[in-house]
């Protein structure tokens, strides 16, 4: 069994129960929340291993929740909302989202989204040295990536750039907090590198750099470093 708590904090009934009927199935213990004070005392009180949070929440905005829960809840966040728009998703994700999902959405993606968050949240908390993803391995004590058992030559700066993306493996990263990570603060409207970069990684590690299957291009938001499905 799954033995994993979801909180979901979402003020439609449907939603709330459609959750709870999907989450359950696939053995996962449900916490259910239809406004933000009460989501925000059922974090604190239970301690779940994830949440899924709307941003459209009759109390509070979901992006204010999201700032007070990122102040001392550390595990996974996945936003909910009706708006497709790019600001408030990039907002949200800057604000420590580690995904989203844009409603109406299938269930098949949720689970593979929570699975995916779940599973890099347990691999930063055993502060893992040793990441494998489908054809690649890293060491990060060493600094080196394996592709297929052979050594990738990496500049210092296409190995933070990889190496940050594989340890946050299934969470969108912004342009702004991959820019800030990697290069600095000053270089926050720098998108070219990033561009120029993510393309060199691509050619390194991609099996069609034209048809990535390890690093995927957000659009308007920044990249998502895929594992595995």
């Amino acid at each position: 069994m799954n033995e994993m708590t979801v909180l979901v904090v979402d003020d439609e009934a449907q939603i709330r129960k459609l959750l709870e009927i999907t989450l359950e199935s696939n053995e996962y213990k449900v916490i259910l929340a239809e406004t933000a004070k009460d989501g925000i005392t059922r974090a604190a009180t239970h301690s779940p291993d994830l949440i899924v949070l709307d941003i459209g929440l009759p109390d509070m905005n979901g992006l204010e929740v999201l700032t007070q829960l990122r102040s001392w809840y550390t595990r996974p966040i996945l936003m909910l909302s009706v708006l497709s728009g790019e600001a408030e998703i990039v907002k949200a994700l800057d604000l420590g989202a580690n995904d989203y999902l844009i409603k109406p959405f299938r269930s098949g993606e949720l689970l593979a989204r929570i699975r995916s968050a779940l599973r890099s949240s347990a691999n930063a908390g055993e502060n893992n040295q040793l990441l494998h993803f489908g054809d690649l391995d890293f060491d990060l004590a060493a600094r080196t990536v394996k592709k297929s058992g052979e050594s990738l030559k990496l500049t210092a700066t296409e190995y933070t750039l990889l190496a940050l993306m594989a340890r946050n493996e299934g969470k969108v990263l912004t342009h702004r907090f991959l820019l800030n990570e990697v290069w600095g603060s000053a270089y926050l409207d720098q998108s070219q590198y990033l561009r120029v970069f993510v393309a060199q990684l691509r050619k390194k590690i991609e099996i069609d750099p034209n048809r990535p299957q390890y690093i995927i291009t957000e659009s308007g938001m920044g990249y998502r470093f895929v594992g595995s499905a």
